[in-house]
């Protein structure tokens, strides 16, 4: 047997949010070497090259052998370990962020289904490496290994079922949407909105244009002119504390922007429903 090794490499905490690598490594195992049990904070993706081993979790045994894949969840018990006469070599890496489970989604894996055939392995196992070579602890460095990550990630996706893609994109859509219905009051922009759901500003249109039909400005501005037609039901309140309190700072363009929906003034809009004080 050839002689044994390990390069893993741990990554300090990353400012991105959207999708960022935890750690990443290759290893030729010792016979019945074994981690576990224990959990992860993290997803974790192990890609066996050569040799077999066995992987456990959530009750089930799963025997592996090179060519194959296993995913470990986060916070869920695992325990795995190489054969004693064949023992395994694997390229891993841990990662999570808002992109994870989406991505993670739209391929074959899920929590009933945690290992994999890949056809494409030795492109994964590139990938992977070249996680490896990227690496470092300067955030340009983060981001190049997120990027090699997104690559190696995608290599999987190419086996899940087109429809999902749309799933994911519903999943964008509907996290953008529950955001805006929290925050139109406040100076919120689409910047802002892409930012939280974890993807850029191009992509978030993207994604509201297949969905809903309308870009993510359209659907902000129309969420806050809802909201302010039913406040200006309330007679108490002013057409400037209606606009403030559904995010436009300057009253004249908050009245230029109800018109142009409505065709009536705030004011109008208050008089015709009959809520003028």
């Amino acid at each position: 047997m050839e002689d044994t090794f390990k390069q893993s490499y741990k990554m300090p905490p990353s400012e991105m949010t959207a999708l960022s690598v935890y750690n990443v490594g290759h290893q030729r195992c010792t016979p019945r070497y074994q981690w576990g049990p224990g959990v992860r904070n993290h997803y974790l993706i192990h890609y066996v090259v050569s040799g077999c081993g066995v992987y456990e979790t959530r009750g089930q045994r799963y025997s592996l052998q090179a060519g194959e894949a296993f995913l470990a969840l986060p916070d869920t018990e695992i325990t795995y370990y190489a054969d004693e006469n064949d023992p395994w070599e694997y390229v891993w890496v841990g990662f999570a962020g808002n992109d994870a489970l989406p991505i993670l989604q739209c391929t074959d894996f899920a929590p009933d289904c945690p290992t994999l055939r890949l056809e494409n392995g030795e492109a994964f196992r590139q990938a992977v490496l070249r996680i490896c070579e990227v690496r470092g602890a300067e955030f340009l460095h983060a981001v190049r290994m997120t990027g090699a990550l997104y690559s190696a990630l995608a290599l999987l996706m190419r086996r899940a079922n087109p429809s999902r893609v749309g799933d994911l994109a519903s999943q964008y859509v509907r996290k953008a949407e529950t955001y805006i219905a929290h925050h139109y009051a406040l100076p919120l922009t689409v910047t802002d909105v892409a930012a939280f759901v974890g993807i850029d500003r191009s992509h978030l249109y993207t994604v509201f244009k297949q969905t809903l039909g309308v870009s993510p400005k359209e659907y902000l501005t129309e969420y806050r002119l809802r909201r302010a037609c039913a406040l200006l039901l309330e007679p108490a309140l002013s057409v400037t504390a209606v606009a403030n309190s559904v995010g436009f700072e300057n009253n004249l363009y908050f009245s230029k922007v109800f018109r142009k929906r409505t065709g009536l003034s705030p004011s109008e809009y208050r008089a015709r429903k009959g809520a003028a004080p």
